[in-house]
């Protein structure tokens, strides 16, 4: 028995949304949402956190280096420290799922 697909809902859906409730344009609500991401973007990438109260906070953690290996020669090699976007979701979203 096949597992039932979630439906996904994209910014242009929520900028739809959006603009019939609060009567704005669609174009203007897109283009806000659009903007409203690429500084969420822009704010996370300089290393800052994120808050949206209410939804949760974007932040962006590091990870240690560590060893790994080569799986076609079994050769040991060194993995960089990467970091990561991490998002902690708030109580309201947490008790609203």
């Amino acid at each position: 028995m096949a597992a039932a697909k979630t439906p996904t809902v994209s910014l242009k859906q929520i900028a739809s949304d959006l603009a019939e409730k609060h009567g704005v344009a669609k174009k203007a609500m897109g283009e806000t949402l659009d903007a409203f991401v690429t500084h969420v973007t822009k704010t996370v990438a300089k290393g800052n956190k994120v808050r949206i109260p209410g939804l949760g906070i974007f932040v962006v953690r590091k990870r240690a280096a560590r060893m790994g290996r080569n799986p076609a020669t079994g050769e040991a090699i060194q993995i960089k420290a990467p970091k990561k976007v991490a998002f902690r979701a708030a109580k309201e979203l947490k008790e609203a799922v």
